[in-house]
C-alpha cells in the first residue's frame, strides 16, 4: 500500500505525542512528503521523508497525487483568491507548490488559492548564496520547533537552506553536529563556519558576526561571534563543541 502523501496546509506542528499539550518538536509545511505510520480519529503519526523525522500531527489536508513544479522563495507567499484579490493566508518559504493553472504573474494551486509568480522560483532552482536565505529570516521570533515566518528555531535556520535546495540535511542540533564529519581546528571564523554548542547552533556571516536564532533574544538576530560565545558560555555555561562548516 502507498502510504506517502502531500501536506497541503500552509503549515502545522508537529508534537512529540498525539496531544497539544505535547512538547511541539518541528513543522511541516505546504507540499512537504510524508509517510502515514498509524492514524487514528484526531492524529497522525508521520514520518516527514525529507529528512526522515518522526511524530504526531492533527489529521488535516493532504493528498497523494502532487506534482512540484515551483517552490516558495520568499520569507512568505501570500494566497489569492483570485488573481488580485487578496487573503489574510501565506505559504511559508520553501512550501513546494503543485500548479492548476497558469498566467503571467500568477500560479493558481488549489480552487481559490493563487500565488504570485514573484514570490516564487522553479522547483529545480539552486540558491547557493546561504547568507540571502539565512537574512530572510532575521527578526523572525525564536520558537523552539518553528521553521517558518511565524517562528524558528536555531536547527530550522540552518535547515531551511538545504531544503530549499533539495539537500539533505538533519533538523536537530544533536543530529547536525554528527552529519557535518569535517572538524575545523582554527579559531580563525571565515564566512561559513558553523558553530555548535550543545542545543544550539549559529552560522558565521563573516570573520565578525554570526546569524542564529537566539533564545535569550526572542528572535533571529545577527551578532558579534566572540560576544556571543563569551556570552552562551557566562548565561548557560556552554562551550562551543564543534565548529565546521556549511558543504553544500
Amino acid at each position: 500500500m502507498n502510504n506517502n502523501f502531500y501536506f497541503i496546509n500552509s503549515f502545522s506542528n508537529i508534537y512529540k505525542k498525539p496531544s497539544k499539550l505535547s512538547e511541539v518538536t518541528s513543522q511541516i509545511i505546504y507540499g512537504e512528503k510524508f509517510k502515514i505510520l498509524s492514524k487514528n480519529k484526531n492524529w497522525i503519526k508521520i514520518k516527514t521523508l525529507f529528512d526522515n523525522y518522526i511524530g504526531y500531527m492533527i489529521n488535516t489536508k493532504y493528498v497523494k497525487k502532487f506534482n512540484p513544479k515551483y517552490k516558495v522563495s520568499d520569507l512568505k507567499a501570500r494566497i489569492f483568491k483570485k488573481p488580485g484579490i487578496s487573503t489574510n493566508y501565506w505559504l511559508p518559504f520553501g512550501s513546494k507548490l503543485s500548479v492548476i493553472l497558469e498566467n503571467k504573474n500568477y500560479i493558481k494551486i488549489e480552487k481559490n488559492k493563487w500565488i504570485k509568480k514573484k514570490n516564487i522560483q522553479r522547483i529545480n532552482h539552486k540558491e547557493t548564496n546561504f547568507i540571502k536565505i539565512f537574512k530572510k529570516f532575521l527578526n523572525v521570533r525564536y520558537i523552539w520547533g518553528g521553521k517558518t515566518y511565524k517562528g524558528i528555531d536555531c536547527s530550522a535556520l540552518i535547515q531551511t537552506f538545504f531544503v530549499y535546495n533539495n539537500l539533505f540535511y538533519p533538523r536537530d542540533t544533536k543530529d547536525q553536529i554528527k552529519y557535518l564529519k569535517k572538524k575545523l581546528k582554527s579559531v580563525k571564523f571565515k564566512k561559513g563556519d558553523i558553530i555548535f554548542w550543545k542545543g544550539h547552533v549559529a552560522i558565521c556571516l563573516n570573520s565578525k558576526q554570526l546569524i542564529h536564532a537566539y533564545g535569550p533574544e526572542k528572535k533571529v538576530i545577527i551578532m558579534p561571534i566572540i560576544e556571543t560565545i563569551n556570552r552562551i558560555e557566562k548565561t548557560a555555561s556552554l562551550k562551543v563543541k564543534k565548529i565546521t562548516r556549511i558543504n553544500y
